[in-house]
């Protein structure tokens, strides 16, 4: 997610005095300044953890150039700060305090003030400031903005009340959004975008006293709350200090029930007073409020009582609760009745700014405490990659949620929100959670059952922390693996990832939503549509991208057989939603060129919709409709009309949601186009049970994470594992054996994970609990020594084990081009050399798509492809050590070289390093025979496919398999590798006697 700047709107106190003056002036019981900033380089230029100031900014030109400066006009000491910036994207500086130190209080001070060099350039400058937290990168960001309108120097001065939280963008997601001023990290400026300037900055202060109406607050225990009709409302009204200290001076509260929907003395008794907190109470002290409704006994919508509270001496709540008399006797609450009625008689009482709302999907970090759900009635929100909770705990998660779904309880009908997330390899955005393989080591499984278990973790994890909703599996085949998202595909077969779908059950339940309304299914969903995978190099034209996003170029025989076909048996398995892709379809003879996915009302409308027969719903990708042609209403009704449901548009919720409305009033959206979408929505929400059941039951919190779960992923991760290379039976290694281990991968939990892991792109480091596979290894009873850059001395052993591979990155940011190629790094190459010239050695290749081991092919005695397996290291180990066998499939195409891509299965020409389908065994007995006996399992498989035995069928072709790899070793010529891989595609299409025949021939001409 970018960093881009806020610039709020605050009233700002300026000041011309002079330092010594200003504090005259400022009152004599005020505090003296406390300098943050000098500028005289006491401070220097450094970065976390070590305190110091650094610049930042969205691409290599934008961060701002920085130095101390002499001025003989400087307003304190001899030196200022002073900058130069050309900015296009976003761009800055930060003084953070030393991370390994103990935060700042800031609580005695009124504010911060600063010197500043007026350009009288007009332009908006954002100042924030960070508070609470781990540390500088990691606490809250609060905002406010002064406009550049002077000239010369000038002090700015910023009471801490008007900063506000950031909404756009959070490090954390957020601690307690309360600006407590006792741990504080620094501050930021983030300067103006799209002009060439300079500035001067100097003598960064707090300066005042703090009053307490900064130091103490009220709040309630919630927002809303919902009561039926005739019950009583009870709310809990608390004062709290910064620093929890007693309050010094009373603290009155004023109450009064008043205006909202309900009637006063027919819906509810009115009730008024005030409640006070005497000196010296304890922070944290609570009082009550109660407001009882009354029964009118007729049926109708929800009504709300807010209570405005006029607060004396501390900080009023940020927002007036409400009191909220539940909706009821209305047939759409009636959960007895079909889900076909229900949607009817909602659909049928709701405004089009209510219709609007349902279609709507913000960011969770854009609605701060959530009041614009019932504001915008909103249907949606999601977590972006490493939007989360802090702490990051399945508590929190479900905490917030609940908050948010609270939210959506004061809105008219009481709509539930559907909360999405990208669980896309297990709950990867919860730290403790069960980190799968990724889906390119669940296709080198080709274990159907295995890939429906694993999407039952994933699932009752995601559904227990409050989540119904995940935005997987992905559908992609992937045709190029200098592609950044090619470990999001189960493979570059069509056929494989058919096969793979079974990881629908696995989240949803049953094909017909029986099972939606389970603690333990999520609505699940398939994308992206359609053709993401085989988008062509060097045609994107996001950013430095070079392929994602990009042009699919296809025929139309191709875009159905290789692209379309997973989307039927995806809606054939009862798929909640489709998300289309940000990538742009060109069809030969079509005469339509490129046109974004979003845009393709032929493909959504028509083939998804119309042909396939989806009735789920449509979810736009994140932003997605901004890459349209055309103005932001032509984004809107393109869209829309093109058969999008719901728009995932994160921060400009508002601004979509008022634009649908007035192209809707305006003609150009149909009433039945959105009556259309908003019933999809609504079909999935009833389904889920979200109106019965719109809080998370954590019943299954404790399984998250658990022995029994985690055992699920090790036996994947296990059967993910593919031996590409076993000269001499290196593998599986005995425990006897003294083993060395080196390379970048072996003790990197973060690498073995990958991307979309806590974050958007993944990180290097101990980022979640698991187990890493050189800890596998020893765990296993392995005699192991280990040594990163394999320097320790190489004498003495029986057998090296090198784990090299990729650092994690999703998208396009790990488009090869695009700072990226699949060469092992050079500390790799050099750690695979060392030990592979010392000792027999077997290589383990963790990473997201095969990477080229060229000339270093002959050196290495075993070779696997680890993919990226996720948190249990341990099933590595299983293979390594023998506990199971080797039985994983190359899911793509394992090319010589970069110059051959793309490459797949099926080509006309085709020579790889090791062709679609590869993988030895370490079986106790592997299979003997020779063209005898693979004509034998040529006519028992041809027989086992008439009787439509599949079991029995796929064993005779694996057998086959394996007899036709023991002959060709590593003599994989074009001719050997050509229908090898046409028989694994056979295979996955059930027609075992043509596979088996296919066999023979790659057994004929190794």
């Amino acid at each position: 997610m970018r960093r881009t700047a806020l610039l709020a709107s605050a009233a700002l106190l300026t000041a011309l005095l002079p330092l010594t003056a200003a504090a005259t002036a400022s009152g004599a019981d005020d505090p003296p300044p406390t300098p943050v900033d000098r500028f005289e380089g006491e401070v220097p230029f450094a970065s976390q953890p070590a305190e110091g100031i650094f610049t930042w900014g969205g691409d290599s030109d934008d961060p701002p150039a920085l130095q101390f400066t002499d001025r003989a006009d400087a307003p304190e000491g001899a030196k200022v700060l002073t900058g130069t910036y050309d900015i296009s994207g976003y761009g800055g500086f930060t003084h953070d305090y030393a991370a390994t130190e103990p935060a700042h209080d800031w609580s005695a001070h009124k504010g911060i003030r600063f010197w500043w060099d007026g350009q009288a350039n007009g332009k908006k400058i954002a100042f924030e400031i960070k508070d609470g937290g781990a540390n500088g990168e990691a606490s809250e960001l609060w905002t406010t903005s002064f406009t550049d309108d002077f000239s010369g120097w000038k002090q700015i001065e910023i009471p801490f009340t008007d900063f506000t939280y950031r909404t756009d963008y959070q490090p954390v997601g957020g601690i307690d959004h309360v600006l407590g001023l006792t741990g504080m990290w620094g501050y930021a400026v983030t300067l103006p975008v799209g002009v060439k300037g300079q500035f001067a900055m100097d003598g960064v202060e707090l300066y005042g006293k703090a009053d307490q109406s900064l130091r103490a607050s009220v709040t309630t225990d919630a927002a809303v709350y919902p009561v039926k009709e005739g019950g009583r409302a009870t709310v809990k009204v608390s004062v709290a200090t910064t620093g929890s200290a007693p309050i010094d001076d009373p603290v009155t509260v004023t109450y009064e029930a008043t205006g909202g929907s309900a009637d006063s003395g027919k819906d509810y008794t009115p009730v008024s007073g005030t409640l006070t907190f005497p000196a010296g109470t304890a922070s944290g002290a609570t009082q009550t409020i109660e407001v009882p409704t009354l029964k009118d006994r007729s049926a109708e919508s929800a009504e709300t009582i807010p209570l405005k509270l006029t607060v004396t001496g501390a900080k009023a709540p940020t927002e007036t609760p409400q009191v909220v008399i539940d909706a009821h006797g209305l047939p759409y609450l009636n959960s007895k009745l079909p889900v076909k009625k229900r949607v009817a008689d909602l659909l049928s009482r709701m405004s089009l700014e209510e219709k609007a709302g349902q279609m709507t999907q913000a960011e969770r970090g854009a609605v701060g405490n959530g009041g614009d759900v019932a504001t915008y009635s909103l249907g949606s929100l999601l977590s972006g990659g490493g939007s989360t909770p802090t702490p990051n705990t399945a508590e929190a998660w479900a905490k917030m949620i609940d908050s948010f779904q609270l939210q959506a309880q004061a809105t008219r009908f009481q709509i539930p929100l559907i909360y999405g997330v990208d669980a896309v390899h297990g709950h990867n955005n919860l730290v403790g959670a069960t980190i799968m393989p990724h889906n390119i080591g669940i296709g080198a499984t080709r274990d159907p059952e295995l890939a429906e278990k694993t999407g039952a973790v994933t699932a009752a994890e995601v559904r227990a922390t409050g989540i119904p909703w995940d935005f997987a599996p992905c559908l992609c085949v992937t045709r190029d693996e200098r592609w950044g998202r090619s470990y999001e595909s189960f493979g570059e077969d069509p056929a494989l990832v058919d096969s793979m779908e079974t990881v629908i059950q696995g989240l949803q339940g049953q094909a017909n939503g029986k099972d939606l309304s389970r603690n333990d299914k999520v609505l699940a969903t398939a994308k992206h549509f359609v053709g993401d995978g085989g988008t062509e190099y060097g045609s994107s034209t996001t950013g430095s991208y070079t392929i994602d996003q990009g042009v699919t170029k296809v025929t139309r025989q191709q875009l159905e057989a290789v692209h379309l076909a997973p989307y039927q048996t995806a809606v054939d398995r009862g798929i909640g939603t489709v998300m289309p892709s940000y990538s742009s379809l060109d069809i030969a003879g079509d005469g339509q060129g490129p046109v974004k996915m979003h845009a393709r009302a032929d493909m959504i409308n028509g083939v998804l919709k119309g042909r396939m027969g989806f009735d789920g719903f449509v979810i736009s990708d994140w932003n997605a409709i901004d890459q349209l042609p055309g103005d932001y209403a032509s984004h809107v009704r393109t869209a829309v009309n093109a058969g999008l449901d719901m728009m995932m548009v994160p921060y400009s919720y508002k601004d979509f949601s008022s634009t649908l409305v007035d192209e809707a009033e305006a003609g150009r959206i149909s009433e039945d186009r959105i009556d259309d979408a908003v019933s999809r929505i609504l079909t999935q929400k009833f389904k889920l049970g979200l109106f019965e059941h719109p809080y998370a039951d954590t019943s299954g919190a404790s399984q998250i994470g658990s022995s029994a779960h985690r055992a699920v992923a090790r036996q994947a991760v296990a059967e993910s594992q593919v031996l590409l290379k076993n000269a001499g039976g290196v593998l599986p290694l005995k425990k006897s054996q003294k083993v060395y281990v080196a390379g970048s991968n072996a003790d990197d939990i973060g690498n073995q994970t990958g991307g979309w892991t806590v974050t958007w792109q993944g990180s290097s480091g101990d980022i979640v609990p698991g187990t890493t596979i050189l800890e596998g290894m020893r765990e296993a009873g392995g005699d192991v020594t280990y040594s990163k850059d394999a320097s320790a001395p190489t004498g003495g052993y029986d057998v090296g084990v090198v784990v090299v591979g990729e650092n994690p990155y999703a998208e396009g940011v790990g488009d090869v081009g695009n700072g990226n190629d699949l060469e092992l790094t050079a500390a790799d190459q050099a750690a695979v050399d060392k030990v592979c010239a010392a000792m027999k050695c077997a290589v383990l290749i963790v990473s997201g798509r095969p990477q080229l081991v060229g000339d270093r092919l002959g050196d290495i005695d075993a070779l696997v492809a680890s993919w990226l397996p996720g948190t249990e290291g341990a099933g590595v180990a299983d293979v390594l050590y023998g506990a199971r066998p080797f039985t994983g499939q190359l899911p793509v195409t394992w090319p010589r070289s970069q110059a051959q891509l793309p490459i797949n299965v099926g080509d006309a020409a085709y020579d790889p390093q090791f062709p679609y389908g590869w993988g030895l065994t370490t079986l106790t007995k592997a299979p003997e025979g020779g063209q005898t006996t693979l004509k034998a399992l040529g006519i028992a498989a041809a027989v086992a496919e008439k009787a439509g035995a599949k079991e029995a069928g796929r064993a005779l072709v694996t057998k086959a398999r394996l007899i036709v790899q023991q002959k060709v070793g590593q003599n994989i010529t074009a001719a050997v590798a050509k229908p090898f891989a046409d028989a694994d595609h056979l295979l996955l299409t059930g027609r075992y006697g043509a596979a088996v025949q296919k066999l023979a021939e790659a057994y004929r001409a190794a």
